[in-house]
């Protein structure tokens, strides 16, 4: 009896719609979920699934040749997909100097990361959150998530969990929380020639 008695929470968060318990097993299912990002509500999902980012990105229309960004709890994460030998004590101090925060690098991927997540590049784009939601969510999933807009192509990124079930339905897989209250999406450098890609 006792043994039962501490199964029963496991499984009744993983089907209490909107908690990090619920999203994780989503992730683990291979859907796509939304989640509160600094900003917006992000898209995300297991990027090792070629079938959970190709869903994610016929929801976006956004062609895989573009490529995606990885989000992540701490730098041991991101380490699998990204290849950081080449890069000098400068070019990592100003990295690890930005993060946790809404900075994100594109850096040289390792040549096994798939091409679902790098599109028609040899880097990568990866960002260390200072968002709690998502470092739950990472450190409970195990493993970085794709992270990008949740947003229908033409409309504004979601920027609430109801915004998210207007645009993709009543059904889809939230993670209730709040955004970091940032106006603008995440800022995009690149980390070899600190050459600023995206205003954040």
């Amino acid at each position: 009896m006792v043994s039962r008695q501490h199964q029963e929470p496991a499984v009744k968060n993983e089907s209490v719609p909107g908690s990090v318990e619920a999203c994780i097993h989503q992730l683990r299912q291979n859907a796509v979920i939304a989640y509160p990002t600094e900003a917006v509500f992000g898209l995300g999902c297991n990027p090792d699934s070629e079938s959970a980012v190709m869903a994610l990105l016929a929801l976006k229309q956004r062609p895989v040749e573009k490529g995606l960004i990885l989000i992540a709890a701490n730098y041991a994460q991101l380490q699998p997909y990204i290849d950081d030998l080449g890069l000098t004590d400068a070019q990592k101090e100003k990295m690890f100097a930005s993060w946790p925060g809404p900075v994100t690098w594109v850096m040289p991927s390792r040549t096994s990361t798939p091409r679902w997540l790098t599109g028609r590049f040899d880097s990568l784009a990866v960002r260390v959150t200072d968002h709690p939601d998502v470092q739950r969510l990472c450190l409970g999933f195990g493993k970085p998530l794709v992270s990008t807009s949740a947003n229908l192509t033409g409309l504004e990124p979601c920027r609430t969990a109801a915004e998210v079930h207007q645009q993709f339905g009543s059904d889809f897989p939230v993670f209730l929380g709040n955004t970091g209250g940032r106006l603008n999406p995440s800022e995009i450098r690149d980390v070899l020639t600190g050459e600023l890609i995206r205003q954040g």
